[in-house]
């Protein structure tokens, strides 16, 4: 029945080549098929093949078209190609955006999205909380191992230092510091 059509109507006229697309759609489909690489990508050229008839109905013909399929053909890679040139512009543009929004650290970009470096606001309240127990774990008892521990772990001296700093044996610090840890991880996971 489509073979009917087509030959009623006349392929030098839009609404011919409108016919000429209803019967070779198919075709049309596989061949671009081929050319995109998509089934949904090639019925989407095939429908823009249908627009740009319907454009040429409104408007004024520029003549006769000698072969209606390979016109057809035509208007298709010239979607195709516009097509693949705008996801070429957009990758370079995309790719542009990224590359000033990344933070490259080591030679690396972290991911291939823009990095927020500030933590989130569940973070910030977290670590504040935690921050806040250790403060209140290091002011708590036992007071001569966490001083011990102070002068150790957070001003940096050595365990010969600080055991000549308080009068005692190295083996007292490391006895202090194990007490303090003990004290301090019962603190944080309470």
């Amino acid at each position: 029945m489509r073979s009917d059509v087509v030959a009623d109507a006349d392929p030098l006229q839009p609404a011919g080549l409108s016919a000429v697309l209803a019967a070779h759609r198919p075709q049309l489909v596989r061949f671009f098929t081929g050319r995109t690489g998509s089934v949904a990508e090639a019925e989407d050229v095939v429908q823009e093949i249908w627009l740009h008839i319907a454009q040429l109905t409104t408007g004024p013909v520029a003549g006769p078209i000698a072969n209606p399929l390979a016109y057809l053909h035509r208007i298709g890679m010239n979607i195709v190609l516009d097509r693949v040139r705008a996801s070429g512009r957009r990758a370079r543009r995309d790719s542009g955006y990224v590359e000033s929004t990344t933070t490259v650290t080591g030679g690396l970009a972290a991911g291939a999205e823009a990095i927020d470096d500030a933590p989130s606001a569940f973070d910030a309240v977290a670590g504040r909380q935690r921050v806040a127990q250790l403060a209140a774990a290091l002011a708590g008892p036992p007071e001569g191992a966490m001083r011990v521990f102070r002068r150790h772990k957070i001003d940096g001296l050595s365990h010969a230092e600080v055991a000549a700093e308080f009068g005692i044996s190295r083996s007292a610090v490391e006895k202090h510091i194990a007490v303090a840890l003990r004290h301090l991880r019962k603190a944080l996971n309470d």
